[in-house]
């Protein structure tokens, strides 16, 4: 069994920063922040909450559907900005989108984390005891974004989106895994606090995690580069393999929009020609767990995924994360 998109929905903050703004405070251009990445713009997110943009773009889902609220059965959040320790941001969305009673996950999976909400609602919708279910992604990466860090600060930026699924007989497959052992290249690490029962000093961190501020993102570029453009075309091999069918099949890819590098490469190492791929990091930058879902609400709204397209979502990100869903539009 696979899944149903009953509708999406997509929330970007109006703040828009095009890459000349960065050139006041760093040694950068807009030719140097384009070719390195593709990107032109990005969203900043100006008094939003993560969970306020994650409600706006799951109420468009619902209209979009035609559902009630009181419909959902499951939501699953998935964020990397939450903005709460505790709760949940989907227990936070529950309360924003007025519904009485459902079952609420968070996912931080990184970057790759629509694409495992995604695989984890299936399951729970193909269980029959889950009949709609609500993935949002919503992400806030500016408060976690270290503008004094040239090589990583343009890369970022602020949105959500999401999906009302339900379970349908149609065409469905997928793979997911990760690779701890690259969780250094890939991080922002939570600040420390010594109690006052406590006799030493904060725990250390172990050593391969450099010497970098406390809260925000660290990440090297060259070693992401290459786990991206080895892992992404392996997921979707992967998927596809197990469905006994050809990644030739797939009419549109949706990758992760990190860089237009990386989706190149990884096309080219699927035989996907890049007519077949669908990008808008131009506009949007990476907006971690949101970047597929932006994308596939966007690709849809434009006509990119009628009925009977094969659609491919793939991912990678901070864990080190990845995952790929090959699924039939109904």
């Amino acid at each position: 069994m696979g899944i149903k998109i009953l509708g999406m929905g997509s929330y970007i903050p109006p703040l828009c920063v095009e890459n000349e703004a960065f050139t006041s405070f760093l040694d950068t251009s807009d030719e140097w922040i384009t070719s390195r990445s593709g990107i032109k713009t990005r969203h900043i997110a100006d008094g939003e909450l993560t969970v306020e943009m994650g409600v706006k773009a799951a109420k468009g889902a619902l209209r979009d559907a035609g559902v009630e609220p009181d419909d959902v059965d499951l939501i699953i959040f998935s964020t990397v900005t939450a903005d709460f320790y505790s709760p949940s941001m989907a227990c936070i969305a529950q309360s924003g989108l007025g519904i009485e009673e459902c079952m609420c996950i968070d996912v931080n999976c990184a970057c790759a984390g629509c694409v495992y909400a995604i695989d984890m609602a299936r399951r729970y919708l193909v269980s029959g005891d889950v009949k709609k279910a609500l993935v949002i992604s919503s992400e806030r990466l500016s408060q976690i974004t270290n503008y004094e860090d040239r090589s990583t600060c343009v890369l970022f930026g602020d949105g959500a989106a999401a999906y009302l699924l339900e379970k349908s007989d149609a065409f469905y497959t997928s793979y997911m895994g990760a690779d701890g052992t690259g969780a250094h290249l890939l991080f922002a690490r939570r600040p420390e606090k010594k109690t006052v029962f406590m006799e030493h000093d904060v725990p250390a961190l172990p050593e391969e995690y450099v010497d970098w501020p406390d809260g925000v993102l660290y990440m090297d570029g060259r070693e992401v580069y290459k786990f991206a453009t080895r892992i992404m075309p392996r997921a979707v091999e992967k998927a596809a393999e197990k469905a006994g069918v050809s990644t030739e099949s797939i009419d549109l890819l949706i990758p992760h929009q990190a860089n237009i590098r990386i989706i190149k490469t990884a096309a080219q190492k699927l035989h996907i020609p890049m007519e077949k791929v669908f990008c808008n990091l131009d506009k949007y930058a990476n907006t971690s767990s949101a970047s597929i879902p932006i994308a596939c609400e966007e690709a849809r709204r434009l006509g990119r995924m009628p009925s009977g397209t094969r659609v491919c979502l793939v991912g990678f990100g901070a864990g080190l994360t990845y995952g790929a869903v090959i699924f039939d539009v109904e």
